[in-house]
């Protein structure tokens, strides 16, 4: 699962910043240097908040004087029209940060929001959701620590750290017990999980050893059939034709896992507000 230790936000930040000021700020420059100011940022719509370190970094690095105090933090459920946070310090600043500090809080705010909306879809079911690969370019680590903090899990970070044999996969193995002895051999410390379209071949990846498999697009009678079938001998993960309307009878076949590409794949970003307060 991903913590915000692993994530280098500094180096994040600063990407962002140079996109968007890239040589300065042209429209900040009508302002007074020395001018100071408050402003708030309130939420449009109900939400699970995402993002505090991304925003509190940007303006960090235009300006460590100025003052950020906070209603809410990661993880934190808010209702449409809730103060978020209040910030206070150089006007310059404030208004050269405000849509890289945004961005950041809106895009994960999203995320989050709408994992919460999966994880509670499934609530007492027992099972996990889980997110994809299906990220935002440049923003993989961010949505993924974004999905734990709306209460859904991590599945592998990348093509790295477990292995994932899929339908192309097994075509070029040349079949799925091919794949799945060729991958615990190479691999034994690492998580193998195989997908499999049949239960033929949950059959097949059962007896060459697979110990976590996913069903793709199984039917609910499929997926009922495959978890009295393996009877808690591998771990099983749903996947395909997975929305808010379908995802609670999914979960009740018994499966262990569904891993959800909607999580990261299709998220809105949140309605979020910064306004000047008059002193």
């Amino acid at each position: 699962m991903i913590s915000l230790d692993a994530i280098d936000i500094p180096s994040q930040v600063r990407i962002a910043l140079e996109e968007d000021l890239g040589s300065g700020d042209r429209t900040a420059a009508l302002i007074p240097v020395d001018a100071n100011s408050r402003v708030k940022v309130i939420t449009r719509e109900d939400a699970v908040i995402c993002g505090v370190a991304w925003f509190e970094e940007v303006f960090r690095q235009l300006d460590e004087g100025i003052v950020i105090d906070w209603c809410c933090r990661d993880g934190d459920r808010v209702t449409a029209d809730s103060l978020v946070c209040e910030l206070r310090g150089n006007t310059r600043a404030l208004l050269s940060g405000e849509r890289s500090a945004l961005n950041y809080l809106q895009v994960l705010s999203g995320t989050a929001t709408l994992a919460a909306r999966y994880a509670d879809a499934v609530s007492g079911t027992g099972v996990r959701i889980l997110d994809t690969r299906k990220t935002l370019p440049g923003l993989r680590l961010q949505q993924k620590y974004a999905v734990t903090c709306g209460g859904c899990h991590n599945h592998r970070i990348g093509l790295f750290d477990a292995i994932l044999i899929k339908e192309n996969h097994i075509k070029a193995a040349g079949s799925v017990a091919a794949a799945v002895i060729k991958a615990l051999a190479m691999a034994p410390d690492i998580e193998v999980e195989v997908e499999v379209e049949s239960l033929v071949e949950l059959e097949e990846a059962l007896s060459a050893g697979a110990k976590r498999v996913l069903l793709d697009n199984f039917s609910l009678d499929h997926l009922r059939e495959a978890v009295n079938r393996v009877n808690g001998a591998a771990r099983l993960e749903a996947s395909g034709g997975v929305n808010l309307q379908t995802i609670r009878a999914i979960a009740e076949t018994g499966v262990d896992d569904i891993s959800v590409g909607a999580l990261t794949k299709d998220v809105v970003a949140l309605d979020l507000s910064m306004q000047f307060i008059d002193e």
